[in-house]
């Protein structure tokens, strides 16, 4: 009898070592970004699936483009 496979889900430390960043910056588009959720809890520690790092990912990328005046917006016009 196969044993069901358990789903490889991470921290936000293991993200940000994962997408080679600070802890603070994932925490901050973690805190601000609400369509963000854990896909489940251990006690007090969220825990994130691949499509939450992807999406996390994604904003970092953003907010670096924006930073760097390469984003789509208002700043650059």
């Amino acid at each position: 009898m196969r044993t069901p496979a358990v789903p490889n889900l991470l921290t936000p430390g293991r993200i940000a070592d994962q997408l080679g960043v600070s802890l603070p910056r994932v925490l901050y588009v973690l805190a601000t970004r609400r369509h963000i959720q854990p896909a489940a809890r251990a006690g007090t520690l969220r825990l994130y699936d691949r499509k939450a790092v992807a999406m996390v990912r994604h904003e970092l990328n953003a907010m670096d483009a924006r930073r760097s005046g390469n984003g789509k917006g208002s700043q650059g016009q």
